[in-house]
């Protein structure tokens, strides 16, 4: 157990983290684009889905284990790729790598992270995979991509949701822009040109470039997901980027199920966008999903208390799955499917 005389809930961390941060950093982390529709569609949404629970079933014991990439993780929750996250604690990705390994699963290092890649291996205490932002020619990242290579990351993940930086109003409005707030450990100018002409030749140049496994995140549409599985590609990762870039975006979980129906096992499928309880990863999980990615709760048990604040973030999402699982009829993940939920037309 991980600081549980301070943290009992998951909405405890959320106000601690609040209590400690800035506002303007508060609302670079918590908040989306434009309206922030997306932002909260992501959560409600998790609102249209129900449990089809059955009883009498020995649940005595429950296993929440599973792989990602052949790779065995505790619980089917990884920590999602945050730029900037020395805002939220002078640890940042170092600490954020640390809780992910003692738990169990793996951390995905952003290009805009104030720790190098080797550093980070170096604090790491379990798997990790890089986050690409294509920023600059193929060259730079070409030399990145070595450099992520000799330090011991088992998967490239390449965002294509960012074409252009998403107008995120709180920011805006504070006069705020986190990306000039402290160090950069990658030389990542800010320029999005080379991100913005990104196309599946990019894909192609990198699955010459790179023995690592490609994932590509960002994905909405079954459309895409079935181009990507047609070029090989190992890991699709549904995400609108936490309602970061794009108003009016789909809710992931909403999305979920076509994709992995496009998809139709060719490539694992991960997700990310509103999961903040461990009945939303359950949800996840039976409509297909290998595991689920957290942004916004990771950050706030990082902001919260730093390495022990993830490490308990982590916890109580497994203590929640567990309890949900039981109470759903299920002992272990493969035992989950769509049968275990359905969509209702109420969300309160």
């Amino acid at each position: 157990m991980v600081a549980v005389h301070q943290f009992m809930t998951l909405p405890e961390i959320r106000r601690a983290a609040r209590r400690n941060l800035p506002p303007e950093v508060w609302d670079y982390a918590s908040g989306g684009a434009e309206t922030e529709t997306t932002l909260r569609r992501n959560r409600r949404a998790m609102g249209h889905y129900v449990f089809r629970p059955r009883v009498l079933r020995d649940v005595s014991e429950i296993d929440t284990r599973t792989t990602f990439l052949g790779m065995p993780l505790a619980l089917p929750v990884m920590t999602a790729p945050m730029g900037s996250l020395h805002l939220l604690h002078p640890d940042g990705d170092l600490a954020m790598a640390r809780a992910a390994g003692r738990m169990g699963t793996i951390h995905w290092l952003s290009t805009v992270t104030a720790y190098s890649p080797e550093e980070v291996a170096a604090a790491a205490s379990g798997p990790l995979i890089f986050q690409l932002y294509f920023r600059g020619d193929n060259a730079w990242a070409e030399r990145l991509i070595r450099r992520v290579e000799e330090a011991g990351y088992k998967g490239l993940c390449l965002t294509v949701d960012t074409a252009a930086y998403g107008r995120r109003e709180r920011d805006l409005e504070r006069r705020y822009d986190p990306r000039t707030q402290g160090r950069r450990a990658i030389d990542a100018p800010l320029d999005y040109r080379r991100q913005a002409s990104l196309t599946w030749k990019d894909v192609e140049w990198l699955q010459r470039t790179t023995k690592l496994p490609l994932i590509i995140k960002g994905i909405q549409c079954a459309e895409d997901a079935r181009l990507a599985v047609e070029h090989g590609v190992p890991v699709v990762y549904v995400s609108n980027h936490g309602g970061r870039q794009l108003d009016y975006a789909p809710p992931t979980i909403e999305i979920l199920e076509e994709i992995v129906d496009a998809v139709a096992g060719r490539a694992e499928v991960v997700v990310d966008g509103g999961f903040q309880r461990g009945t939303d990863v359950l949800k996840a999980l039976a409509l297909g999903a290998r595991a689920v990615c957290i942004g916004k709760a990771a950050a706030w048990g990082l902001a919260a208390a730093g390495e022990e604040g993830v490490a308990r973030t982590l916890e109580l999402f497994g203590i929640e799955l567990r309890v949900a699982m039981a109470n759903t009829g299920l002992t272990r993940l493969a035992e989950v499917s769509r049968s275990l939920v359905r969509r209702t037309c109420v969300c309160l």
